[in-house]
């Protein structure tokens, strides 16, 4: 009899969707690209997305290391975002699946 093993606690997959799995994660990594954006350019970019939500994927994002917040100490506060390294890493992924969505 084969023995079932749980890969869960290793599995590659499962680690990748932790970190920008979900419905916002890939259009946020998406949207910021290869530009700065202001918190306020992601809310217009994705206008269906709630602010408690966008607040929530963007802290997870920074947590992760895909993206890079910058706060300037202004007033009114100003915050920008940019993908890190590891964050660009990602654009080719996005890429591939922009391809298979207009494919399917």
């Amino acid at each position: 009899m084969k023995k079932i093993v749980n890969e869960d606690t290793d599995c590659p997959i499962k680690r990748t969707l932790d970190i920008i799995g979900g419905k916002w994660k890939l259009r946020l990594i998406s949207q910021i690209g290869k530009e700065t954006r202001r918190y306020g350019e992601l809310k217009k970019l994705i206008p269906e997305i709630s602010e408690k939500m966008l607040i929530q994927e963007l802290k997870s994002l920074v947590a992760f290391g895909i993206v890079k917040k910058k706060s300037f100490k202004e007033i009114p506060p100003r915050v920008e975002y940019t993908l890190s390294e590891k964050g660009f890493e990602v654009l080719p992924i996005i890429e591939i699946m922009k391809e298979f969505g207009k494919a399917n």
